[in-house]
């Protein structure tokens, strides 16, 4: 009898973004941070600052529960040179994801930095990884996105602790419950 195969520990991934550009790119870094939770990542550092998106995606974490949050950080350099763990660089001009996946999923605590319009050089060569989602022009949201679900895997969390509410799958309509006796909206 084959011997069982052991459940792969998902690793702790945080997700730095450089070069987010207030006021410019509000939507898209919210939209970043809300797949960055969504699937499964436990935090967002984001450069430089913005304090008005990091109480948005509070206020997520607060209506739909887990920890997520967003730390707004003044420069990536020091993230990066702090960070104990494997940095993964997002970027189109990387190495094939499906080449670099098993040697990534083996350590326990990863950075993924996506970049904002230009990327400085130097991250580039301070990461440990940079990786291709695809060699083409895309979204980092995009790329966040396909690089969380292959890591992390096909079920994303669904539910997270606390939180006022929760949406009740089912095939047609919306149904979400009211957590703790609170209104749902």
């Amino acid at each position: 009898m084959p011997a069982p195969r052991r459940k792969r520990r998902r690793p702790d991934v945080a997700v730095l973004r450089v070069g987010h550009r207030p006021g410019r790119d509000p939507r898209l870094t919210t939209h970043l941070a809300l797949a960055a939770r969504a699937l499964g990542a436990s935090r967002l550092f984001l450069h430089p600052p913005d304090p008005e998106l990091a109480d948005r995606i509070a206020a997520v974490a607060r209506r739909w529960g887990g920890t997520f949050g967003v730390l707004g950080v003044s420069s990536w350099k020091p993230v990066l040179s702090e960070y104990r763990g494997g940095v993964v660089h997002l970027t189109m001009y990387g190495e094939a994801l499906t080449s670099v996946l098993p040697r990534i999923r083996r350590a326990p605590r990863l950075l993924v930095v996506v970049g904002g319009a230009k990327v400085p050089a130097a991250l580039f060569e301070d990461a440990d990884y940079n990786l291709a989602i695809g060699s083409q022009p895309h979204s980092e949201v995009a790329a966040l996105a396909v690089f969380l679900h292959r890591l992390l895997g096909d079920t994303p969390p669904s539910r997270f602790r606390g939180g006022e509410q929760r949406i009740i799958p089912q095939r047609r309509g919306k149904r979400v419950l009211a957590v703790r006796g609170r209104n749902p909206g």
